[in-house]
């Protein structure tokens, strides 16, 4: 099933945090955002100017974009998210340009599972910005620029 750019960052956006509310789901849509942006380094060649579905689309990037992970079926991912009116207002939203100060320039994230941020993305491309929910937001070290 193909969608729009719209429809697929709502249906991410629920999927990677639906349960960190308003606050939250901004965070990981201006992650996206920063991404195809961003003007060096990996993102910059992969969002090619600015393309927010070709970042969302980047192969490993999402595991809610996996339908399978380690050799299992994935029952969370983007094709069986129902979006509400937040994830589309919060798609709409990244869409327009906007980015939540919260995060600032992080270009990573993901939940460690634990009270506390690690220093560093696990590929040392980040480091911490700061923690938003269960998700704790990197900003690009000079390791991402080589990238």
């Amino acid at each position: 099933m193909a969608f729009d750019t719209r429809e697929l960052l709502a249906r991410l956006i629920q999927c990677e945090a639906d349960s960190e509310g308003g606050d939250g789901m901004r965070a990981v849509a201006s992650v996206i955002v920063n991404r195809a942006n961003v003007g060096y380094g990996e993102f910059a060649r992969v969002s090619n100017g600015g393309d927010i579905r070709a970042i969302i689309e980047q192969e490993g990037q999402f595991t809610c974009l996996k339908t399978s992970v380690g050799g299992a079926y994935n029952p969370q991912n983007v094709y069986n998210m129902v979006p509400e009116d937040i994830h589309y207002e919060i798609a709409d939203w990244a869409l327009a340009g906007n980015t939540a100060s919260s995060v600032g320039n992080s270009l990573f994230y993901f939940n460690p599972y634990s009270s506390v941020c690690p220093s560093y993305f696990p590929s040392n491309n980040g480091v911490i910005y700061n923690r938003v929910g269960a998700h704790c937001f990197y900003s690009p070290t000079q390791a991402y620029s080589n990238t």
